[in-house]
């Protein structure tokens, strides 16, 4: 686990208020509201907003963050809304389960570039054939706009980044685009992102 990245998620999340917010993210609540519930896997799931909306709506959720103080907000979340969720402390390539997945939601989930490609490929193996993964992050037209996202370039994403980076995904749907975020304190304004939904092949 790299504590250099672990250390700045704790101070984030150390706060009493919710960074992020309580509520799901938008697109991914959108997605996940059309498929019948199963399971899912939540990576760098933070505070908990969207594995509590998905346990919420009946869905077994398995969640995990780099961040002990994100796992502990995740579980007062949840706590609150009576909910339950089982979420481990582990980084991207540290995180082991022999559970499959129906989907993988990833919000935000900007792994260190040096292993991010890597990350994404070990995540779809915990995806059964056919699962769909959600996903919604920085594009590279966000650097600097003070809306959120890592200040590094390397960390956005580029749409070819993607199609390389999820190589066993059928694109179902897969764009970049202007929105305006509305999630806690970080994420705040208008906002260039990419989308996508994708089903294994």
């Amino acid at each position: 686990m790299n504590k250099q990245v672990a250390n700045f998620w704790n101070d984030r999340y150390i706060q009493k208020e919710f960074v992020y917010g309580t509520q799901p993210n938008a697109f991914y609540k959108q997605q996940l509201d059309k498929i019948k519930p199963g399971s899912i896997l939540l990576p760098a799931e933070g505070e908990g907003r969207n594995a509590v909306y998905a346990a919420s709506q009946g869905w077994d959720v398995s969640a995990f963050d780099i961040s002990q103080q994100g796992k502990e907000k995740a579980v007062q979340l949840a706590k609150q809304l009576e909910v339950t969720i089982d979420y481990k402390v582990a980084g991207v390539l540290d995180f082991e389960t022999k559970k499959q997945f129906d989907v993988i939601g990833l919000s935000y989930a900007h792994f260190p570039v040096g292993i991010r490609k890597e990350a994404h490929l070990q995540l779809l193996k915990f995806l059964k054939p056919n699962g769909i993964v959600i996903f919604e992050a920085f594009a590279k037209a966000q650097l600097g706009k003070p809306s959120g996202g890592p200040k590094n370039i390397e960390m956005l994403f580029s749409i070819q980044e993607i199609k390389n980076e999820f190589p066993e995904l059928d694109f179902k749907l897969l764009k970049e685009e202007t929105i305006t975020l509305a999630e806690g304190n970080y994420h705040k304004g208008t906002a260039e992102v990419i989308r996508f939904m994708g089903i294994k092949k």
